[in-house]
């Protein structure tokens, strides 16, 4: 009696598990079967290892390969380590050029010309094309199978073309038409193809060609490909002759890395290259103990300002109480500003040169919340307090709320035109710097008020 298909991803997972344990694999081939490829794909994310190797083996090549080819480039690198070498050279040998090139900047670089060299001339010349681009360029993430066309050749020709190639290119939903020299002219989708007469040229039925250089940014002609809302964008070299395709799937996966990697760093800690579950305890630890250091050391700044204002504190007590308050308001202004125009800076709506429009913009920004934050912090301790706390509290947020928004607002945009992951220059930076400044400023403030 077969066992009924399980739906969730929880109980299947914890079905093989069992079966693991008791070294049935005819179980496991039978718990497996009714697996959809994306719910095989979680279940491996959340085996330990040895054990993934072990599950992978057991799944028929054809549906293997589908499975592999949505695992992330980590989790490829960790499952080809508990494979034979033959199992490895053959999964190596049935992914596309561009997956490929994916993985192998994963593994080690020793690893590379022993996976190169087992591939067929055709594979490993289609492979070295794409490695040769430099690493974070769209050329290494393009595909060089692709289906192209002449403008002057006629839709019974295109068909032909893509009937041809349906085995081997990785994408015939658009075509790039050329000219004589390999210049894109135009496109035409698939479905205009198979809606127009055999006999009708190319030229008659193609659109305008949006391309892109090789060497651009991959993130930024990923955005380029989804905001087109293209299957598949044409990727030229520096004379504008065709050499790839980046299709929207490889764009999505493009810009999914990208924003993980943002949203990890702007928490204080490096991204992780492969699923939570799959992560090793001590690549965890690894990816969180520097950004801590950083901090702390960041931190002593606070530290030294509350002991230079030490003396103050002591004549009034009460001040003590707000410090939490201020440098929390002050740190999550600024990290608003930073998220927002960090975000603004991935999506291109803001450019390095729109430095002092964002200044000017986020200090607006800056002076409307601290004002309102302000008049009610201030009203709130003054009728607690006395009048004059209240005050330096109301003055100490308007001036705190329009520094931070200002710094994280600028901070951004310093970092790409510096040319560097502005991500990295968000919050936890700014969070520290806000602190100890904010500080100084309450504390000068609370001088002059209450003439200590």
């Amino acid at each position: 009696m077969s066992t009924p298909p399980i739906v969730h991803i929880t109980d299947l997972v914890d079905a093989v598990q069992s079966q693991l344990d008791r070294n049935d694999l005819a179980s496991i081939i039978e718990t497996v079967a009714p697996a959809t490829a994306d719910q095989m794909t979680e279940v491996l994310e959340r085996l330990p290892l040895r054990r993934r190797a072990v599950v992978y083996r057991l799944l028929p090549k054809e549906r293997a390969i589908v499975v592999f080819e949505r695992l992330s480039p980590g989790l490829q690198s960790d499952l080809l380590r508990g494979l034979q070498d033959s199992e490895v050279a053959s999964i190596f040998a049935d992914l596309d050029p561009d997956d490929r090139v994916w993985l192998l900047d994963e593994l080690p670089a020793a690893v590379a010309p022993k996976l190169l060299h087992g591939l067929s001339e055709k594979e490993r010349q289609l492979t070295a094309e794409v490695l040769g681009y430099p690493k974070g360029s769209v050329g290494r993430r393009m595909t060089p199978e692709y289906v192209s066309t002449r403008a002057e050749s006629t839709v019974a020709e295109a068909m032909r073309r893509v009937r041809a190639r349906l085995d081997d290119a990785e994408t015939i939903y658009t075509l790039p038409v050329l000219d004589g020299s390999r210049h894109v002219v135009g496109v035409v989708g698939l479905r205009d193809l198979l809606r127009a007469d055999p006999d009708v040229s190319i030229a008659e039925i193609m659109h305008p060609a949006h391309v892109a250089t090789a060497y651009r940014d991959a993130e930024s002609v990923a955005r380029t490909c989804t905001d087109l809302r293209v299957l598949a964008l044409p990727i030229v070299d520096k004379e504008a002759r065709l050499v790839g395709m980046l299709t929207i799937d490889d764009a999505v996966r493009i810009l999914e890395r990208e924003e993980t990697e943002d949203a990890a760093r702007q928490g204080g800690v490096e991204p992780l290259r492969r699923p939570y579950f799959s992560t090793p305890i001590h690549a965890l630890v690894s990816s969180r103990i520097v950004w801590l250091l950083v901090l702390a050391v960041g931190a002593t700044l606070t530290v030294q300002v509350l002991s230079v204002f030490e003396a103050t504190l002591e004549q009034v007590t009460v001040l003590a109480l707000f410090v939490p308050l201020l440098i929390g308001t002050g740190g999550n202004t600024g990290n608003q500003a930073a998220t927002t125009v960090t975000r603004a800076l991935a999506l291109g709506d803001v450019r390095p040169r729109d430095l002092w429009r964002v200044l000017t913009r986020e200090l607006g920004v800056g002076v409307a919340l601290g004002a309102l934050l302000g008049l009610i912090g201030g009203a709130i301790t003054a009728v607690l307090y006395e009048p004059r706390i209240g005050l330096v509290i109301g003055l100490t947020l308007l001036a705190v709320c329009s520094m931070a928004a200002t710094i994280g607002g600028i901070m951004p945009m310093v970092a790409r035109a510096l040319r560097v992951d502005p991500a990295v220059f968000s919050n936890p930076f700014i969070t520290t710097f806000v602190d100890a400044s904010g500080l100084v400023v309450y504390f000068l403030i609370a001088r002059a008020i209450l003439q200590i």
